[in-house]
C-alpha cells in the first residue's frame, strides 16, 4: 500500500482515522527457528548505570531486551514480533562491527533508549523472587520460539525500528528522520488507540513557557493580550487575541498524520523540533488555548518509524502472527538466520 497523502487541515483538525486493516492478511506462517551457533555469539553491553561490560549470549540480549522493551502481559505474538526485532538490531550491530555509543567502544550496545534498552542478567535472576517467575518464562518463550531468526531487506539485516504506540498510521523514516528506507514506510496502525489506556495525553503550560522552550521571545500582541486578561480588561477581546487559531497554524501534515510543520509565532517548526524542545510523547499534536494556557494534545508515543509495540499487541489479539504483524510493519522483508551474519 503506497504512504497516505499528507494533509493540511485547519490547525485544530485531526488528520483522518486510520484504515480498519493491515495491509498484508496473507497467513503466512514463521519461519523455523533453529537452535544454531549464532544462539552463543557474545554481546557485550555496557551498563550506564554502573559503567560496567556484561558479556552474555546473543539469545540472553534478546530477553534482556524484551524484559526491558514490552510488557509479559502483551500477546505471545506480540512478544514474539518484538524478540525477533530486538535480535535484527543487535545481529546488523555485530555484523558490522559498530560500537558506537558505548564510551569508547568497549562494548557492541549500550542498555539505553539509544540503542535498546536491556535489563541485566542479575535483574533477571531477581524476578522470580519477585513473584515474576510466570512473566520470566513467557519471555523465555518468546525468545526460544524465535531463535536465531533475524529480519533483511535484500540480503542484509534491517534497521528494526519500533516505538511505543501510533496515532493511527507509522511514519515513513524520511519525514522523522534524513534517510528514506525502503522498508520503513507509513502504514495503518488502529489498534493503537483501541487497546491503548494512554493512547491519548493532554498537558498544561503557560502560554509564555511555551514561547520560552520553542527559544522565543512572547510577541509584543501576545504580551499586550496576557495584560489585559491579567488585569481583567476587555477580557473577551484579549481572549480573542489568545486564541489557537490566532497563535499557531498548521502548515502541513506527514504522510503518518503527524505534524511536519507548524507556525508557532513568528518562526516555523517541524513537529519533530516541537516535541523535542517541549519533551511532548509524539509530533502527531493539537494546541488549544485557555485563558494564558496553553493545551497540548498528542496522539501515540514516540517517533512512529517501525513497529508499534501496542499495535503488534493489538494485531496479535486478533490472531495475527509475528511474521504477519512484522511483515505489515516493516515493507518488504523476508527472514534469515542470523548465523549467516555473524560468522
Amino acid at each position: 500500500m503506497p504512504a497516505a497523502t499528507a494533509q493540511t487541515p485547519a490547525s485544530a483538525a485531526l488528520p483522518p482515522a486510520a484504515e480498519p486493516r493491515p495491509q498484508d492478511a496473507a497467513r503466512v506462517e514463521a519461519p523455523p527457528a533453529l537452535p544454531e551457533a549464532a544462539g552463543g555469539t557474545p554481546v557485550r553491553v555496557y551498563l550506564t548505570r554502573t559503567g560496567a561490560v556484561e558479556t552474555v549470549p546473543l539469545e540472553q540480549y534478546v530477553t534482556g531486551v524484551l524484559a526491558a522493551e514490552m510488557p509479559a502481559d502483551f500477546e505471545l505474538a506480540a512478544l514474539k514480533a518484538q524478540a525477533i526485532a530486538a535480535r535484527t538490531y543487535i545481529v546488523r550491530r555485530l555484523a558490522a562491527g559498530d560500537t558506537g555509543g558505548t564510551a569508547g567502544g568497549k562494548a557492541d550496545v549500550n542498555d539505553t533508549v539509544e540503542h535498546q534498552v536491556y535489563l541485566s542478567r542479575a535483574d533477571l535472576e531477581e524476578w522470580p523472587s519477585r513473584g515474576k517467575s510466570a512473566q520470566l518464562e513467557k519471555l523465555r518463550q518468546a525468545v526460544r520460539q524465535t531463535e536465531g531468526i533475524v529480519m533483511i531487506f535484500r540480503g542484509q539485516p534491517i534497521t528494526a525500528s519500533f516505538f511505543s504506540s501510533s496515532g493511527g498510521y507509522t511514519e515513513n523514516s524520511e519525514e522523522y528522520w534524513s534517510l528514506k528506507i525502503p522498508y520503513l514506510r507509513s502504514v495503518p496502525s488502529p489498534w493503537d488507540a483501541t487497546i491503548n489506556p494512554k493512547n491519548r495525553e493532554t498537558v498544561e503550560m503557560p502560554l509564555a513557557q511555551l514561547y520560552s522552550k520553542l527559544g522565543q521571545k512572547v510577541p509584543e500582541p501576545v504580551q499586550t493580550a496576557l495584560a489585559a486578561l491579567n488585569q481583567g480588561d476587555n477580557h473577551a477581546k484579549a481572549a480573542t487575541k489568545l486564541s489557537a487559531g490566532k497563535l499557531f497554524k498548521t502548515l502541513s501534515w506527514t504522510s503518518g498524520r503527524r505534524v511536519k510543520e507548524v507556525r508557532i509565532g513568528d518562526q516555523v517548526y517541524t513537529g519533530r523540533e516541537v516535541r523535542e524542545k517541549l519533551n511532548l510523547r509524539s509530533s502527531q499534536f493539537t494546541l488549544a488555548v485557555t485563558g494564558d494556557t496553553v493545551k497540548i494534545t498528542t496522539y501515540g508515543y514516540g517517533h512512529g518509524v517501525g513497529m508499534s509495540q501496542w499495535g503488534a499487541n493489538g494485531m496479535a489479539k486478533e490472531g495475527y502472527t509475528a511474521t504477519q504483524i512484522l511483515k505489515h510493519y516493516y515493507t518488504g522483508i523476508s527472514f534469515q538466520q542470523a548465523s549467516h551474519f555473524l560468522k
